[in-house]
């Protein structure tokens, strides 16, 4: 009778191949992402990703409106609208923060400004088919009546539009209430919210 030897391994290979370790992989650079501080005085409440995604959906489709962002803020907003495959080549955000100009420079340009200012400087000479927004709270009427002054179609056939994060105290005439936010949206601001939408003929 015919044993297999204790030693050999029948219809397996007696070596397998080994990378050498004098070769390792190449190296692959890990790009660390620099968190962003929100200083308190900034008024900046982040707006949450799921909120930030329905408030661009609520603009309306995609196309070539120039579209503007009053307060960039962490760039929420923007990240939202550049997901939805809106051009970057069409927003302008405007932030006064010097500090959170610096983390908005990578997705265009910004204008360094207040935007109280801004609005009553361009106001009649720049329009916007479509404005979103999440504007300081305790300033919201003047940011949403500035916003406002610059709702315009600019050349397209259907009405300009603003879509804001504003507090549910905020009242205007022709707002459209589009939901009210859960309490927790904000907990560090202590606001109850909703988002509205306000469109110009």
């Amino acid at each position: 009778m015919n044993r297999p030897a204790m030693y050999t391994r029948p219809n397996k290979p007696l070596s397998i191949p080994v990378k050498n370790r004098r070769d390792p992989a190449p190296f692959q650079p890990v790009e660390l992402v620099q968190p962003v501080i929100v200083d308190a005085a900034t008024e900046c409440h982040t707006t949450p990703d799921s909120v930030a995604r329905r408030m661009v959906e609520y603009l309306g489709p995609q196309g070539d409106y120039l579209t503007l962002e009053p307060s960039a803020g962490t760039g929420q907003l923007i990240r939202a609208l550049l997901a939805s495959g809106h051009s970057g080549n069409e927003l302008t955000m405007v932030e006064r923060h010097i500090g959170l100009c610096g983390h908005l420079y990578r997705y265009g340009p910004v204008i360094n400004r207040c935007f109280l200012e801004y609005a009553a400087e361009v106001k009649g000479a720049a329009a916007f088919p479509r404005i979103i927004m999440n504007p300081p709270f305790r300033k919201v009427r003047a940011h949403v009546a500035a916003a406002e002054s610059l709702l315009g179609r600019g050349g397209h056939a259907e009405p300009a539009t603003l879509v804001a994060l504003v507090p549910v105290t905020f009242k205007h005439d022709r707002a459209e209430t589009l939901e009210e936010l859960p309490p927790d949206t904000f907990p560090t601001a202590r606001v109850f919210t909703k988002i509205i939408r306000i469109e110009s003929a």
